[in-house]
């Protein structure tokens, strides 16, 4: 099952990102959880990190929710709102 994960960053938080990037990268790409897509949200402007989006493949919610709270970003404060929804991977990318 697919969940997309979007995240919101608290404001005033680019230090807190830059601060706990290297772990946060290293988790995605050592979690053992199939990402489908991982990414910043930014601004209109493409200049401010607010936020990030991801989409995992879980077994279910419990999984899906567990892995987000396990995020380095997650443990360190970095969100204000965490939003974990089932989504359907229907047109695959190429």
């Amino acid at each position: 099952m697919y969940f997309h994960i979007q995240c919101v960053d608290k404001p005033n938080s680019m230090d807190l990102r830059a601060a706990t990037r290297d772990e946060h990268v290293g988790y995605l790409k050592g979690s053992g959880t199939k990402i489908v897509f991982a990414g910043p949200t930014t601004d209109e402007a493409d200049e401010k990190v607010t936020g990030s989006v991801l989409v995992i493949e879980a077994a279910d919610r419990a999984a899906a929710e567990a892995w987000a709270a396990g995020d380095p970003y997650a443990k360190a404060g970095l969100f204000q709102a965490v939003t974990i929804t089932p989504i359907r991977n229907t047109i695959p990318g190429n």
